[in-house]
Order: structure tokens, then sequence, then C-alpha cells
């Protein structure tokens, strides 16, 4: 019998039998998207993590090959990872051989424990057990606050077996995907996949689409590694956060726009011997308009960039 079947028997037996399988029982699928063949994507809603959306806020999906499947990012909390478990087992009965993280936040890794009895390879990048280890119990009390300790137990951070230094490719079975760690960007841990078969590039936070960008590493580092990126091949990609694109490397447009105007703006600040406050207030402040969550995260941005910036020559 095949996982669908499988999923169907649990949510039957958790109608006649409530709590033999509450886990199934109580949760459906997440809604995902075959935007290529073989390819699906679950696209996060533009929020915070809440006690309604149980941290689905990050693009989330998986890769079916011939031999078995590769999720890519698993959600904000063991809920989210639940069910997009469920989403793979609607649509395949292969086993689930490799969980790939793209980065450490919290919204992309926490659902990574709903996958322990598939018994994969967790992969990340070189740097992500370290980062895991180092931001641990500073994620799990504010996943606990944000959605209650009884909702956020179980979600935990599971620090990849397989770490990737540079690059590394893995075969689904007729299906090879090429895995690049960047130096840092977004983050110290970032890490792209690249589906040779479609094309598809998942490229994590390293692109934000229509959500204001997260800088939680190097501005310069960011602004490098997406001049990299527009020699990558891609047909198709799929942003940490907003809507697959075909439209590369135009895709990157707006965030580049951002991000040099920070870039700008913060070094002027410094240059005019003007404070990290003043600069707060004052650094790519026309961004405002374009992106949502602007005024939660651009601040944060500005902060780091300043950081980063003032013992530049």
């Amino acid at each position: 019998m095949n996982m669908r079947g499988l999923a169907r028997i649990a949510l039957l037996l958790g109608m006649l039998m409530p709590g033999v399988v509450p886990a199934l029982a109580a949760e459906s699928p997440l809604a995902v998207r075959q935007v290529a063949p073989g390819v699906f994507v679950h696209q996060g809603a533009h929020e915070e993590t809440t006690a309604a959306n149980m941290g689905a806020i990050a693009n989330t999906g998986f890769i079916v090959g011939e031999r078995c499947v590769a999720v890519i990012d698993t959600g904000g909390s063991l809920e989210n990872g639940r069910r997009l478990r469920l989403s793979i087992s609607h649509e395949t009965s292969l086993p689930v051989c490799y969980v790939i993280n793209t980065h450490v936040h919290p919204d992309h890794v926490f659902g990574n424990a709903a996958f322990k009895r598939d018994a994969p390879a967790f992969v990340g990048h070189e740097h992500l057990a370290a980062a895991m280890l180092a931001r641990r119990e500073h994620y799990r009390r504010s996943l606990a606050r944000l959605l209650g300790e009884r909702a956020a137990s179980g979600s935990e951070l599971i620090a990849p077996t397989q770490a990737v230094a540079s690059d590394m490719s893995i075969d689904l079975g007729g299906r090879v995907l090429e895995l690049h760690a960047w130096p840092t960007a977004h983050t110290d841990t970032d890490l792209t996949v690249l589906d040779r078969a479609s094309g598809t590039l998942w490229l994590g936070d390293l692109l934000f689409e229509r959500r204001v960008p997260s800088l939680d590493g190097s501005l310069k580092g960011w602004l490098a590694a997406m001049e990299s990126l527009r020699g990558v091949p891609a047909r198709l990609v799929i942003p940490g956060h907003g809507a697959p694109s075909a439209d590369w490397p135009s895709a990157m447009r707006d965030q580049e726009r951002y991000l040099r105007a920070l870039l700008r703006d913060v070094r002027q600040a410094i240059k005019d011997k003007k404070t990290l406050s003043q600069a707060v207030a004052d650094a790519a402040g026309d961004e405002r308009p374009r992106w949502l969550l602007f005024d939660d995260y651009h601040p944060r941005n500005v902060t780091a960039a300043y950081t980063e910036l003032e013992w530049d020559d």
C-alpha cells in the first residue's frame, strides 16, 4: 500500500477512534502547486509567524525523482512539516531520502522533525550545524511565545547529517540536484538547489519577492552572491518568500535595487557621521511603499549594514 493510502486510513481512524492518530487526523495537507514536472511548491504567506499560520510563511516544497524524493525546506513548525509530509504522500509513494535546508532561519527548518521517521539524509551548508546550535534556545523560546508552548512542542532544529562545503550533487534516480554553499550573504548558511531536469533553481532567502529582504549576514556578500547567481542557467526560480518566477535573472531586480539603496545610504550616513538611529530613520526610506513588512525588518537591515560598513576603508 502506498503512502497516500496509509494517510487516508490514518485520517479515517482518526475520525472513528479519536486519539489513535491525532497528528494525521488533525492536519490537512499543505496546498502545493506543481510548477515543473515533478517539482512541487507551497507558497508561504507574507506574514509573521502566528498561531493562526503555524509558521507556514516560507516557501517549501519537494522534488520527485524515479527513486525517491528530496524536500526543500520544511517550514516553521512541526505541524507545518507534517502537513508538507502529507502533501508528499498525496503525490507519490516514493520515500523521502533527502531533507535539504536552504539556511538556518526557523521558518524554513522547524518542520524537520516531521521527517525523522523517513530517516533521510539531512543536508545543509557546512556552517548550518554550528548556527543551529548557537540559535537553538533563542529560536525555541521565540516559537513558544508565538505559537504557545503546546503548539510549539516537537518543533526542533535537526542539524545536517551531510554538510555542503562548496558543491554537491545528489541523485534522486534519473534526476540530479546540484547544491551550492555560498559565502556569507543573506546568512552564513545559504544553500541553493538547482534541479537539472527542469532547470528549477531553489534560492531560499537569497531572493525575496514582495516581502522586504531580511539581512542576517553580509550586505556586500549578498550583492556579490546575486552577481554570481546571474550566471546560473535557470528556467524557473523559487524564492524563499514570494511567487516562483520564469523571469530570470530579472526576478532579482527589485531586491537588488533595495539592497543597493541600503548600501549607498548607509555608507553616506557613516561618511556624514550620522548616528545609527539617524541612519535607521533615513536610509533607503523611498523603498517603504514597495515592500511588505518593511517597518518590521528594514530597521534591522540598516543596523546590520551600519555595523558591517562602519569599518570600511
